[in-house]
């Protein structure tokens, strides 16, 4: 009887998708809360045929050489910055993605950002909680009607953030270095302009980038200072694409009226000279920040649909067939 290939599964899953896989192959779970640390994934993969990894992982030459049975990683995510393509292509391992499932709630996350910065939620919800007596003239925020609102990255991203805000009565401005992604920022009402024409003019700055070539600390200290005074800036695209320290100093000195944000610096594992924890000058209790731990594509139902569409994939290379979401290719 010929032997069941073994996946490892870096972080838990839903029992459903446990379920599906024990169809097809022997599992290594990891069901607990933690990431596996670098060691431990390299000693899991050793004897791994399949793999479905996750946002802290990072994958390089090295691992893939500790890992000769491994055919499939099966990436539970949608931006792949932390994997090396080449050497897994070179290694003769496949490497899937989930395209498209994590944009809405992504998106949702965004505008949520954006208004509790800018309205003082935070704030208000510590005032209820200590000195609340009723209504006083306190806490006066910024809306959205009638600002201008500059999307940095007009991908999958961008233009979900558009649509939900087309409606709004904000002006919105875009930039993109993607022809493709400008003409369909058009179609969705966002004038399209030059990076100095998005930060000078906006009242809020989404930074909604991948982490790519050319956009690591595309909002630092210079494009700060070309902000409007007292204007937002949210990221959720990816932490490297803000330099946190220029981002407290704007904070500290008034320069920049707050700052949200999802994704952080040290969350960017390939990258060799991150952070290795978020820039403690931003965590001040005095500054105007609002900041949640990765919930991009934290909904229930949406983590179940990731983890299925990564499980498809590993199960299309086991059949041998290709993966339906592949970002690379295997002769």
């Amino acid at each position: 009887m010929k032997k069941k290939a073994r996946c490892l599964v870096s972080c838990r899953i839903h029992q459903e998708v446990v379920s599906l896989l024990e169809n097809y192959c022997e599992l290594d779970l990891n069901q607990t809360d933690e990431s596996l640390t670098p060691e431990a994934l390299r000693t899991r993969l050793a004897t791994a045929d399949a793999a479905m990894l996750f946002m802290p992982d990072c994958v390089d030459q090295a691992l893939l050489a500790a890992a000769p049975r491994l055919r499939i990683i099966a990436a539970a995510l949608k931006g792949y910055d932390n994997y090396d393509i080449e050497a897994a292509t070179r290694q003769g391992v496949w490497v899937s993605y989930v395209p498209d499932l994590l944009t809405e709630p992504t998106a949702e996350l965004t505008i949520a950002l954006m208004l509790g910065l800018s309205r003082n939620v935070l704030a208000g919800n510590t005032r209820v909680r200590s000195t609340f007596t009723g209504w006083r003239p306190v806490l006066f925020g910024t809306s959205v009607a009638g600002s201008t609102v500059g999307i940095l990255g007009m991908g999958r991203l961008g233009q979900a953030v558009a649509r939900r805000l087309s409606g709004w009565g904000a002006r919105l401005l875009g930039h993109d270095v993607s022809e493709q992604a400008g003409l369909q920022g058009k179609k969705l009402g966002v004038h399209m302009c030059s990076l100095e024409e998005v930060l000078s003019a906006s009242d809020f700055v989404l930074v909604l980038t991948p982490l790519v070539p050319g956009s690591r600390h595309l909002v630092g200290s210079s494009a700060l200072a070309r902000m409007k005074p007292g204007a937002f800036l949210v990221n959720t695209g990816r932490g490297s694409c803000v330099d946190e320290q220029s981002v407290a100093q704007a904070l500290h000195q008034g320069r920049l009226g707050g700052y949200a944000a999802d994704v952080f610096a040290f969350e960017d594992w390939a990258l060799a000279d991150r952070p290795r924890a978020i820039c403690p000058e931003l965590l001040a209790p005095e500054l105007n920040t609002l900041f949640t731990p990765h919930l991009g594509s934290a909904v229930d139902k949406v983590r179940l649909a990731i983890e299925m569409e990564a499980a498809y994939n590993i199960i299309d290379v086991l059949q041998g067939h290709t993966p339906r979401h592949p970002i690379n290719t295997i002769a």
